[in-house]
């Protein structure tokens, strides 16, 4: 596998992501959307996790497909990030149609960023509007780091973030990774700049430093957030053609990639889920080949990615946290 020449998701063509966040309330919004609807589902392991709209990409509900997949900070007032969304693609005639009406279908999915230091005593939620700001803000690029849903993001030891990553498959498959990090977790080995990811490294993607030269003997460690704090919230993508059980095989498969880039991850106090996109643009050739390798590629794209959102994360005034690229100057 290589990467996609922008080593982002939207590696995956017809898809778009847009991001906004609001410095003084130190949270943001991550919408990926497309031009046409696309195949979804979802896949959740963490204990505590804020959603909307999860039950429908079963594959067993009506509706098939979807119109966009939205990350968002705020806890469960995030989750208003949708409705913004939802009215930004009413306004441009998308949606499940019913009749003369038409209803945009937007699954989403929280993180927990009240506790940060910004501001958070608004009178209305912002989400809405952040929400409507990062879908009209939608493209094939976009910022990681401290940007979208990753703008106010911790983890259990370094300030988190957004992160991306794509690869190519043998078969021409396409695959790729969207991520907020606000894990319960610990991305690195220790106090070490070394990244659990690392095996899984493309390049200097995420500083080049190879793994630990010895990893940590396995102990147990201690929760550094409490109940409904900490959350890592994901979407893979692929072009093949998969139906809504093959999306959910994908989204399944992913979650090895949190557990190799996150120790721990999938606790009761953290709300870890993964959505699968497919787009469809692409037949696969050999179904049980191509798709071992969707679901290996979506989960070494997703480790990846979550390294990279930490790595990528920049210091503000006030942060409850160290950067990672403090530290250790990435």
């Amino acid at each position: 596998m290589r990467p996609g020449p922008r080593n982002l998701i939207t590696d995956v063509a017809g898809l778009v992501v847009g991001n906004a966040h609001d410095a003084g309330l130190r949270s943001g919004v991550t919408v990926l959307t497309a031009a046409r609807p696309f195949t979804a589902a979802v896949h959740v392991m963490g204990g505590a996790p804020g959603t909307r709209e999860t039950d429908l990409l079963a594959p067993d509900r009506l509706v098939q497909q979807v119109d966009a997949l939205v990350l968002s900070g705020g806890s469960a007032f995030g989750l208003d990030a949708c409705s913004g969304v939802a009215q930004g693609l009413r306004a441009m005639g998308r949606g499940f149609a019913v009749g003369d009406q038409r209803v945009p279908i937007v699954p989403g999915a929280i993180l927990f960023d009240l506790l940060n230091g910004g501001d958070k005593g608004w009178s209305a939620s912002p989400y809405p509007a952040l929400g409507a700001a990062a879908l009209a803000a939608a493209a094939p690029g976009f910022g990681l780091g401290s940007a979208g849903a990753g703008f106010g993001a911790m983890t259990g030891h370094w300030k988190g973030g957004l992160g991306s990553a794509s690869a190519v498959l043998p078969s021409g498959i396409t695959v790729g990774a969207l991520v907020a990090v606000n894990a319960l977790g610990s991305v690195t080995a220790g106090d070490g700049p070394w990244f659990h990811a690392a095996p899984f490294e493309e390049g200097a993607e995420f500083g080049g430093l190879g793994p630990a030269p010895r990893m940590a003997p396995p102990d147990a460690p201690l929760p550094l957030k409490r109940q409904g704090e900490a959350t890592t919230i994901a979407v893979v993508a692929t072009d093949a053609r998969l139906d809504k059980a093959q999306a959910l095989r994908m989204a399944v498969a992913a979650h090895d990639g949190m557990a190799r880039a996150i120790l721990p991850s999938h606790t009761p106090l953290d709300g870890d889920l993964v959505f699968a996109a497919a787009t469809g643009a692409r037949e696969m050739q050999d179904p049980l080949t191509d798709t071992f390798q969707i679901g290996h590629g979506a989960a070494t794209c997703l480790a990846r990615a979550i390294a990279r959102a930490v790595f990528l994360a920049r210091p503000l005034p006030g942060d409850p946290q160290p950067c990672w690229s403090e530290r250790f100057g990435g």
